[in-house]
Parts: structure tokens; C-alpha cells; sequence
């Protein structure tokens, strides 16, 4: 069933399970193109967010690779992203990546 879905695009299933019972929840997608247009990004953090969804992470250097700007645009426009609750970040100094941070109810 995991595999079927990530074959068809859609998002991951969560399973959640004690002695008792367990829970299948499927997740819902939000990070569309048109939904972080509402929210006023530029196309470059766009184009990161895309990036993250599917590699799982970007660090500055690769935010400056993938958009062709440089490091102090880059650290701007990412702590935006973090700012706005999209990107969490993991990591420390050179190790630092952004990944999708997750959403709560």
C-alpha cells in the first residue's frame, strides 16, 4: 500500500498503532505551487520547497545552486521559509539543512 501511493504522487501514510488498535491516516498534501503562491513566496522558495519535497532537505549551498543567488539571499530568503513556519531546520553550522516542517492541527 506505501509503495502505491508513493507510485501514485500522494502523500505518505502515517500508522499509528497501540496494543488495542491502530490508525491509518493519510496525509494531506499542502504545499502545492498555487497554495505557497497565496502565501506570497517568490518563485525561488518555491522552487526550494518543490526541491525539499522531493529530496527530503536543502542547505544554503544547495539553495544557491538550485536558484543561482547568493549566500546572503539565500540565508534570507530560507529563514523566511522558517519564519513562516514551512521549513524547520536540523543541524548546526555547516551541517545546517531546512526540511518540511510539519503541520499541526
Amino acid at each position: 500500500m506505501l509503495q502505491a501511493l508513493k507510485n501514485a504522487g500522494l502523500p505518505e501514510l502515517k500508522i499509528e498503532a497501540n496494543h488495542l488498535e491502530f490508525t491509518l491516516m493519510f496525509l494531506k498534501d499542502v504545499y502545492t505551487e498555487e497554495y505557497l503562491q497565496k502565501l506570497g513566496l517568490n518563485e525561488r522558495q518555491i522552487k526550494a520547497v518543490m526541491y525539499v519535497k522531493e529530496k527530503g532537505r536543502i542547505t544554503n549551498r544547495e539553495y544557491r545552486e538550485l536558484n543561482k543567488v547568493c549566500n546572503k539571499t539565500a540565508y534570507l530568503e530560507l529563514e523566511d521559509l522558517v519564519k513562516r513556519k514551512i521549513f524547520s531546520t536540523e543541524g548546526i553550522g555547516k551541517a545546517l539543512a531546512y526540511v518540511l516542517q510539519v503541520m499541526k492541527k
